[in-house]
């Protein structure tokens, strides 16, 4: 968004500092001018804010039609760090070790108290964010795709702008065939932060969430989702003002076009139930 030039160029510098082949860096201006950038580095400002996947759709088509430049795409919010040199090392050895790993989730950690927070684990079974496993979906801000993946099931639903969007593509990619890992080992360093702070954060995860249903599941399993993250909701007892954002969502969800339909597979519903989340939660 342009708003955190500083945390924006160190960022830029832990990147320039990898071990192994220089990274090829492009810097996505959503909405915003980008000012000055290290040298080499190339910047592309939208005239308008498309939202986070659109912003991150332009930034791969700027590696060729779908990414396919390039082998590998690595996604990190402005405000992130690489704390370890060796990151992108391990990330071509991973994807050069496994031809059907699709995505690497790293492990966010906050830079002064090196805790990970629960929701930046992409499993159900969260109390451990030092334990590596394959996942079902994966963090938008920090992570890498193949970009086989992008060439076969397309890029993230821009028309999403804000939440779900990486388990839309998770999803995709799952039932494509793919995996994805959640590597402890590769890590980002970023502020604990609520995505509350979003002002519209409540509306866009409900309509979001029933637009990730309608989109992705057979149709029996989209109303047993969709009653289940109600009752989530519920049970969570959020704020009268927040609860009316998200009834306005899932509402909203319901009455406008959640893009094209592809339901997964009933083989992948089981593995991704094999994997420790059914797609009812």
């Amino acid at each position: 968004m342009g708003d955190r030039p500083g945390e924006l160029r160190a960022l830029l510098d832990s990147v320039a500092a990898q071990d192994g082949a220089p990274i090829d860096v492009v810097v996505v201006g959503n909405g915003s001018s980008l000012g000055d950038l290290p040298e080499g580095v190339r910047s592309l400002e939208l005239p308008e804010n498309l939202g986070i996947p659109g912003g991150r759709n332009a930034g791969i088509e700027t590696f060729g039609p779908g990414g396919g430049d390039v082998d590998v795409l690595l996604f990190l919010d402005d405000d992130g760090l690489l704390p370890d040199k060796g990151t992108a090392e391990l990330v071509r050895a991973a994807f050069e070790a496994d031809p059907r790993l699709g995505i690497i989730s790293f492990r966010i950690a906050d830079p002064l108290t090196g805790t990970t927070q629960r929701r930046h684990v992409p499993r159900l079974r969260a109390s451990d964010p030092l334990r590596s496993s394959r996942v079902t979906t994966f963090l938008g801000g920090a992570n890498a795709v193949r970009t086989q993946v992008f060439q076969q099931v397309g890029g993230l639903p821009d028309h999403f702008f804000y939440a779900h969007e990486e388990t839309d593509l998770a999803w995709r990619a799952l039932d494509a065939g793919w995996s994805i890992d959640y590597r402890a080992d590769m890590v980002l360093h970023h502020p604990a932060t609520a995505p509350s702070r979003h002002a519209v954060y409540h509306r866009m995860v409900a309509r979001n969430r029933v637009w990730l249903a309608r989109r992705n599941l057979p149709l029996p399993l989209v109303p047993v989702y969709l009653l289940v993250w109600l009752l989530l909701t519920l049970l969570r007892r959020p704020s009268r003002a927040a609860l009316k954002a998200w009834f306005g969502g899932f509402a909203e969800g319901w009455r406008t076009p959640c893009g094209p339909r592809k339901p997964m597979r009933w083989r992948t519903v089981w593995r991704l139930t094999r994997l420790g989340r059914p797609p009812v939660i």
